[in-house]
């Protein structure tokens, strides 16, 4: 009885509609424990982690759901009657389970979400993350820092998540777009409001561009603005796509006059004062891009180096965020802000040291092209 109340309240937690007939799931569910039970005696590696219930309860529950929603001429009431459906319902949940819980393909993971390299980080993700849900968002005129703000550290938590799957070269490709996020956002937080009005402008024209403005009559005086400011630019009609993407660079201070280059490279990430991470950024772009890098790359070098830039952007985004939020929280949640900083930020830097370590050795000992050292305990 313990165990069906128990199920009853997952399935008011996770939100389960009260259409869905409960005594039917809870059968389902009760069938495809005792066949879990059968199958981890039958493998050594299953044998060794005990069955989470609440993770098989979810699999029986969406793929219920799911049959459903995908079989709408039949009826649950005529489907629950059914012993082959129970066995079906069952059998389903039961391969998922097994093959995605407990023998899911591991491409040789140098780390894990419980090693403090990685928990730490997630840690402070998840902390930032939940405190960003409770601002404003998605109206750019007001939330545009706070927008871009939330992506980027959105962007960080899938690259520790590709780290921890084994991902290396997806977690490095996706820095890529990291980076990009936060070159824009020094930009725009150095210079405020003249480069934010002038980044919504060009936001505008990257919506008409791609024909998402409300009317064509709107689209077209769009394009007027956009042709009307590159001939005072003195562009040609080939530099529209990069004027649209790039053209917000113009609201920069420019007292030498020299010519703003309509690139990431040169005019966002020198803008941002971070060229130092050109090759590094150079070399994220091949692998985005299928080059041989992609395919034979070393696992444990992309691993260090993506975890290296993961750190770094994270500590220049944290530092923009502590700013913000610093500013408009009580002086009680100041303080309980700066005790969880206070013992946390002293573990991501102890970590970013370690990592630094691990990669030098992986980098200058003759041995390294052999060795995988991994850096978690």
């Amino acid at each position: 009885m313990q165990q069906k109340e128990a199920f009853f309240q997952l399935l008011k937690t996770v939100g389960v509609p009260d259409r869905f007939d409960r005594e039917f799931l809870y059968r389902a569910f009760t069938l495809t424990e005792e066949g879990a039970k059968s199958v981890t005696t039958l493998s050594p590696r299953m044998d060794a982690m005990a069955i989470n219930p609440v993770s098989l309860a979810l699999y029986v529950i969406n793929e219920h759901s799911f049959y459903l929603v995908t079989h709408p001429d039949q009826k649950e009431s005529d489907l629950i009657e059914k012993d082959d459906y129970l066995s079906f319902l069952a059998s389903v949940s039961l391969d998922k389970y097994c093959t995605n819980e407990h023998l899911a393909y591991q491409s040789g993971k140098l780390t894990s979400r419980f090693s403090p390299f990685m928990s730490t980080i997630d840690l402070y993700l998840n902390f930032i993350l939940g405190m960003l849900s409770r601002y404003k968002k998605n109206d750019p005129k007001e939330t545009l820092i706070v927008d871009i703000m939330s992506k980027g550290f959105s962007i960080a938590k899938c690259v520790a998540t590709l780290l921890e799957g084994g991902f290396e070269t997806e977690a490095f490709s996706t820095w890529r777009t990291l980076h990009e996020n936060e070159c824009i956002l020094q930009v725009i937080v150095k210079h405020g409001a003249p480069v934010v009005e002038r980044y919504l402008r060009h936001m505008r024209y990257a919506a008409a561009f791609r024909g998402a403005i409300e009317s064509k009559e709107a689209t077209d005086r769009v394009f007027v603005d956009i042709k009307s400011e590159m001939r005072d630019a003195g562009l040609k009609s080939k530099d529209m796509k990069r004027f649209i993407e790039y053209g917000w660079l113009y609201a920069l201070p420019n007292p030498s006059g020299e010519e703003v280059k309509l690139n990431f490279r040169d005019g966002v990430q020198a803008a941002a004062g971070l060229s130092q991470y050109s090759k590094v950024y150079e070399m994220s772009s091949e692998i985005a891009h299928s080059s041989p890098l992609l395919i034979y790359s070393r696992k444990n070098y992309v691993f260090h180096v993506a975890l290296l830039n993961l750190y770094e952007s994270f500590f220049r985004l944290e530092k923009i965020f502590t700013t913000i939020y610093m500013s408009t929280i009580s002086d009680e949640e100041k303080q309980r802000y700066t005790q969880m900083r206070q013992l946390y930020y002293w573990e991501l830097l102890a970590a970013f040291k370690e990592i630094q370590k691990s990669f030098a050795s992986l980098t200058t000992t003759p041995k390294a092209d052999k060795e995988e050292p991994k850096i978690n305990p």
